[in-house]
């Protein structure tokens, strides 16, 4: 199996702070996750909330594992949220947070993921079909991956997506696999939908890598790095 994708982190242990203003969606959200086996340390309404009680916890030496937070929160309901988890990741590097949304925001999702994009995730509330995804979503965010939701990836290439850096010489089957690599799927994940071996998807990786000027020893995460320079988001 390739170094370059994390294994999605174990649910038990994890420790999440939840950030939503519908009390109902909060509650639901609270109720599942702690049916799953997360430990729910904080659930709030608002991005200034959110701030308050992740310092409280980091003061604390209890830093959450990982957020989930809306974008469209209290008082102005624009983009609280975003902030607020811009504003906790420059205090606490690699911080993973997921962005649960109804809405796909393209400029806040290229803010996200600008710098450095490990641990983060963007989903679409109206889009999760099933709950299992959606957990199995959140412990590849806790794990350091990026995930984002394929309506996301395909309005971000939309917006942003450039023919520079090798993307423009990739084969159709290879954008095939980079883009299911956007999207947070495994290598075993994209070999089951393509219907490809394990080791045909490990070859086109590989061959994305070289294409993306992406070396083995690269001290980056070369499997985000790609992704972004494929939905054209400077790292």
């Amino acid at each position: 199996m390739t170094t370059d994708t994390p294994t999605p982190a174990p649910a038990h242990g994890l420790r999440v702070v939840v950030a939503e203003d519908s009390a109902i969606l909060r509650d639901g959200l609270v109720a599942l996750l702690s049916r799953r086996g997360y430990d729910v340390v904080a659930a709030v309404p608002d991005g200034d909330a959110l701030v308050r009680e992740v310092t409280t916890l980091a003061a604390a030496d209890a830093l959450p594992d990982v957020l989930v937070a809306d974008i469209r929160m209290p008082p102005s309901h624009t983009d609280e949220g975003l902030r607020a988890a811009e504003a906790l990741r420059a205090a606490h590097p690699g911080l993973p947070v997921l962005v649960f949304s109804q809405w796909v925001e393209t400029r806040y999702a290229s803010r996200l993921l600008e710098g450095d994009p490990r641990g983060v995730g963007y989903l679409l509330k109206d889009r999760v079909a099933d709950v299992g995804d959606f957990v199995a979503a959140l412990g590849r965010v806790a794990a350091g991956e990026t995930v984002l939701d394929p309506e996301v990836v395909r309005q971000l290439m939309g917006a942003h997506r450039s023919q520079e850096d090798g993307v423009a010489s990739l084969t159709p089957r290879e954008s095939e696999v980079l883009e299911l690599m956007a999207q947070g799927r495994s290598n075993g994940a994209i070999a089951e939908q393509l219907y490809l071996s394990y080791g045909a998807v490990e070859k086109n990786v590989a061959s994305i890598f070289t294409k993306l000027d992406l070396p083995q020893d690269s001290a980056d995460h070369r499997r985000v790095l790609a992704v972004l320079r494929y939905l054209g988001v400077d790292a």
